[in-house]
């Protein structure tokens, strides 16, 4: 990957690169998928996919880290370091609390991957 690729978030990336233009449709831009593979590979993980889940369906639309480790037989710095791995790959944000940490989804990044998988329906004639 390129210095200025890796330099990108996927914030950086406009909707005109990808948004509206689903992979089954046109090809990804390299540049695009430099900066979109983090994302994906950082989901790749069953833990990772896991909490990436509970952060995002939380009622109040944050999770805490105090609230997320006991759902899982790791320990603390084990779901710390999937965490940052989320963080990292601009999947979600992160606030602290006195000693807590707090994790937000990041909607817009979910819509794009999202929308870069989408597959228009097949109509059966």
């Amino acid at each position: 990957m390129s210095k200025q690729a890796a330099s990108l978030t996927l914030t950086d990336v406009t909707a005109e690169a990808f948004c509206c233009q689903p992979l089954a449709q046109h090809r990804v831009p390299a540049e695009t998928a430099a900066v979109l593979a983090p994302a994906f590979k950082a989901l790749g993980d069953p833990v990772r996919l896991q909490l990436m889940s509970m952060i995002a369906s939380a009622d109040n639309g944050e999770a805490c880290v105090c609230d997320l480790t006991p759902a899982f037989n790791l320990s603390g710095p084990t779901i710390s370091h999937h965490l940052k791995s989320l963080r990292e790959a601009g999947l979600v944000d992160s606030e602290r609390r006195g000693t807590w940490v707090y994790y937000r989804a990041r909607p817009a990044v979910l819509r794009q991957l999202a929308a870069l998988l989408t597959v228009e329906p097949v109509t059966v004639s």
